[in-house]
């Protein structure tokens, strides 16, 4: 390897060398992204300051909504800031970074959603033994796991991954720091280590989904004996689109791990890139708060609360 090397920084191809979509890029990103952030922070805020949100259900409410403003934060501001500047660099460390975070928030994300199913599950499906199984301490201790988890699977990848040289290239053909395309920039033609990472997080998802498709059966087996058809939609309302969610999810970050290597980027691969980064910080705070009943309530008392604040001042002030 005489003409090896040491890369300082990687270029990533954005999605257009174009300026006007250069800035469309931009403004469609900031848009997602300033409502994922106001759907989490809003979830947060409402949980934290409402003592009748304080269940288990709740408590990893916030915990996933914590997960997905730093899954999100980890690659969408470094891509509008290289759209917006009509720059491409980032440095190595800061790549490493990007890999680390990633990687540790969706390791907790699929970790977070399985404990919200076994929640479920506990709760329609040993109604009676809810408060012994699901106590502060057992909750505290489960999201600890998944933060555990989280990082672990995140050390596994980032450590495999830049301990390779890489000698070939620079230039990552994706819109953040993606682990397959930094494999094809590798010198090296092993790979086993970060084979067997992937190996341990594809694991890690398919158990996770079996483990929340398993608990489900339960819960439409147990819901469909009660002879109510207001439960039954209720049921089916509050856990497809947590299935859908789950299921787009695992299956885009499979297909993007899994999948052979091409040496340009196809916009499927934006796609995909996209869905497992951007969807599920977008469409949690939907799925899992805006429909819920409990968090719509605490939202019209906090306006109210609001809105009586400011009346009262203006009265104070006139």
């Amino acid at each position: 390897m005489s003409n090896q090397t040491i890369v300082t920084e990687f270029l990533l191809l954005g999605f257009s060398d174009i300026r006007e979509l250069q800035i469309l890029h931009f403004v469609i990103f900031l848009a997602a992204y300033l409502a994922a952030l106001m759907g989490n922070l809003l979830i947060i805020t409402l949980v934290t300051l409402n003592y009748e949100l304080h269940s288990p259900m709740f408590f990893f409410l916030i915990n996933l909504s914590i997960v997905d403003l730093g899954s999100i934060s980890v690659t969408v501001p470094k891509s509008m800031s290289n759209s917006l500047l009509n720059t491409r660099s980032i440095s190595f460390s800061g790549c490493v970074v990007q890999v680390f975070c990633l990687f540790c928030f969706l390791g907790a994300n699929v970790s977070l959603l399985t404990l919200m199913a076994y929640d479920r599950y506990v709760a329609i499906c040993k109604p009676l033994h809810y408060g012994i199984i699901m106590n502060r301490r057992a909750c505290v201790q489960m999201a600890a796991c998944a933060w555990v988890v989280g990082a672990i699977n995140s050390a596994m990848h980032t450590g495999n991954t830049f301990s390779l040289p890489f000698c070939h290239s620079n230039i990552i053909n994706q819109f953040f720091c993606e682990i397959p395309q930094l494999l094809k920039l590798s010198c090296s033609g092993t790979y086993r280590r970060e084979l067997a990472a992937l190996a341990f997080s594809v694991c890690l998802g398919l158990g996770c989904f079996v483990f929340i498709i398993v608990s489900y059966v339960q819960i439409f087996t147990a819901v469909w004996r009660i002879p109510l058809e207001q439960g039954h939609q209720k049921a089916f309302s509050t856990c497809i689109p947590h299935l859908i969610v789950v299921s787009l999810f695992l299956s885009t970050a499979i297909m993007a791990y899994l999948k052979s290597i091409s040496d340009s980027l196809s916009p499927l691969d934006l796609l995909v890139a996209v869905l497992y980064c951007m969807v599920p910080p977008l469409m949690n705070p939907v799925i899992y708060s805006m429909r819920n009943k409990e968090i719509q309530a605490a939202l019209r008392k906090l306006l109210q609360r609001q809105i009586l604040s400011k009346n009262n001042m203006s009265i104070f002030l006139s």
